[in-house]
């Protein structure tokens, strides 16, 4: 049986919460029990518990769902299955591999790689477990060579709860319920029932190494003329050079941070190498291109992360001025680059933190960045720190169309993918952030866009809309969300259909769920 923590036990101020401090917003919004579980079946008997008591069930696998959809459960229950953190193979260390829900990616690169080479193309953020990421159409620096995480997963383990109320363990695939393991490849979730483990029939190789370097650019010396120039230099290698095959192994990130950081404007290359070679050509070509954009020193750190660099604002670095065709690459083998320093982005438990998304199809434009500009250059009363729109590069392997129609992420055009992050500490700035955050995003959006959809990045020429694992509520004011995160080519309609099928009741459901 699971463990149940109850507001009387002392692991419950710890347990009731996720990783972003906001949630739960006050006392009144928490969930009156967790259940901690160890299996399937303890995860299975906890649901029908929850389910004949008339409790709304929550779902953590890893705690870092950026919004309310957990913890904010009013006298519900959370079901954790966070020790359902298992890898595994057929014997003989062939496919089908299975992963717990529960497995921090950490982990699960680590048990693959070490048991057989192997890897899963997922994000960057290791202490992130499997049942979100993987559902959600977790991405990361191996995407663009190897594709989503969601492309190769061929099985899923999911409890849903029917009409009567009955819990029911399920396996899906291809062959079984097909139409549901679809709608996990993407926009799981917990918007169909708790997910316990994936299968794989298939996994790409692991690089043997990768190499990093990086260039940055200080604030103190920033113009819009500047900031225009870096952005576009960046968005467009991808949308030309990107596109090629022979840079696919390449994963790029550019940290626009706010003037008031302290930082610099980043720019850093990832290569990985699946050979002895560890050929350089290809990050030194990217890389050679901001030296035409000014005074370009070279990056202290070129593996950090948007949240990382701006928790180190204002740290003295060495910087080093660039030289064309002699960057300063750290290369390491592939798990020691991948998990050396515990990764990890986003809050983290004592950190209040928000964040919005965007798929681009093509470069910036001159608008949109002066858009940009004006706001991270804006003074803001009573906030020394202003956040960051982190831009990943994307595309390659995982823009193939046909796996738009076997996945539930249809966005398979994109060549960046931003992500807006800031984080604080202090809760009396909730309404200045979320209110500063909002104005940017939403001006940003509205320089490239219809009236209809003005202040988002709606699918058009410029963008694919926004990215379900990085969840904004704001975005539920325009009736078209839905539409925004799934797609115009009538996904939404059939995972409404999936919905009704396999959650008749709505047990499962947040302010962004799928609505049957």
């Amino acid at each position: 049986m699971a463990a149940t923590v109850t507001k009387q036990d002392p692991r419950y101020p710890t347990l009731s919460r996720g990783k972003n401090a906001r949630f739960p917003a006050k006392p009144s919004d928490a969930v009156s029990r967790i259940e901690v579980c160890e299996s399937a079946a303890e995860a299975a008997e906890a649901l029908q518990r929850i389910v004949s008591a008339g409790l709304r069930p929550t779902v953590r696998s890893g705690g870092h769902c950026y919004e309310d959809f957990v913890a904010n459960n009013p006298n519900g229950a959370i079901i954790d299955v966070s020790l359902l953190n298992h890898t595994s193979s057929a014997p003989g260390g062939k496919g089908p591999y299975q992963v717990g829900a529960g497995t921090v990616l950490g982990a699960a690169y680590t048990e693959l790689y070490r048991k057989y080479n192997l890897t899963i193309p997922g994000g960057s953020c290791y202490s992130v477990a499997a049942g979100g990421h993987l559902s959600g159409g977790g991405y990361g620096l191996l995407t663009r060579l190897q594709g989503l995480s969601v492309d190769w997963i061929t099985g899923v383990d999911i409890l849903t709860v029917e009409a009567d109320g009955k819990v029911v363990n399920r396996h899906v695939s291809k062959a079984q319920d097909a139409d549901l393991f679809r709608a996990l490849r993407g926009a799981g979730g917990a918007n169909f029932g708790v997910i316990t483990s994936f299968y794989f029939d298939k996994l790409p190789p692991a690089p043997r190494s990768l190499s990093s370097a990086g260039v940055s650019f200080p604030w103190e010396t920033m113009t819009e003329e500047k900031f225009i120039h870096i952005a576009r230099t960046y968005g467009e290698y991808f949308e030309k050079r990107g596109q090629e095959p022979d840079t696919w192994a390449l994963f790029t990130f550019m940290g626009l941070t706010h003037k008031g950081i302290g930082q610099r404007i980043a720019v850093s290359a990832s290569y990985h190498h699946m050979d002895e070679k560890n050929d350089l050509s290809i990050p030194t070509e990217f890389l050679d291109l901001f030296l035409k954009c000014g005074d370009a020193e070279a990056l202290a750190d070129p593996a950090i992360t948007g949240h990382q660099q701006q928790q180190q604002a204002g740290r003295q670095q060495q910087l080093t001025p660039c030289i064309a065709g002699q960057h300063r690459f750290t290369t390491r083998p592939w798990l020691d680059a991948t998990i050396g320093d515990g990764g990890g982005a986003g809050a983290n438990g004592t950190t209040r933190g928000k964040y919005k998304s965007c798929y681009m199809k093509k470069n910036f434009t001159v608008e949109e960045l002066r858009r940009m500009y004006a706001h991270l250059t804006r003074d803001i009363p009573g906030m020394t720190t202003g956040g960051i729109i982190a831009v990943d590069s994307y595309g390659g392997a995982s823009n193939k169309p046909a796996m738009a129609n076997e996945t539930a992420i249809p966005q398979r055009a994109s060549i960046m993918k931003l992500q807006y992050q800031m984080y604080w500490q202090n809760p009396e700035e909730d309404e200045a952030r979320l209110k500063y955050f909002d104005e940017l995003y939403t001006d940003v959006y509205s320089a490239n866009m219809d009236a209809k959809h003005a202040g988002t990045p709606f699918h058009n020429n410029f963008y694919e809309g926004c990215y379900i694992n990085y969840p904004d509520v704001d975005m539920v004011r325009y009736p078209f969300w839905p539409e925004l995160y799934y797609g115009t080519t009538g996904l939404y309609p059939f995972l409404q259909g999936v919905k009704k099928k396999y959650d008749p009741n709505n047990i499962f459901h947040h302010s962004m769920t799928v609505r049957g």
